[in-house]
């Protein structure tokens, strides 16, 4: 398999192995997966099987091809980090020029000289 979708497939395999439908109810992996037990999955593991599934399409897509799967930002997906941009590059909180303690006549005076 090609390297682009094997982070994905671990970490899914990951969420699997550690969500109630495996522990708790003793069933496969492979049968959590499929349609009467793939909604008692965690929404995680359910995102996880989507993106692995979008992968695996894309590499058989000849419109992607070419240049081949985005990479895929798992590591700030599992970290919880946002990714931070709205639309069209602009970041979606405005950037902050300089920390101030509050005190305005400082930069008043600094624009004066």
């Amino acid at each position: 398999m090609p390297s682009s979708c094997k982070d994905i497939r671990a970490a899914l395999a990951a969420c699997l192995q550690s969500s109630d439908c495996v522990l708790v109810y003793r069933n496969k992996p492979s049968d959590c997966l499929r349609e009467p037990l793939v909604d008692t999955l965690p929404t995680r593991c359910q995102q996880l099987k989507k993106g692995y599934g979008e992968c695996k399409r894309g590499m058989v897509d000849m419109r992607k091809r070419f240049r081949g799967n985005q990479p895929i930002a798992l590591s700030k997906e599992l970290e919880g980090e946002g990714g931070g941009q709205l639309y069209a590059g602009r970041p979606a909180v405005g950037q902050i020029p300089g920390k101030t303690d509050g005190r305005e006549d400082d930069v008043d005076e600094k624009a004066e000289r």
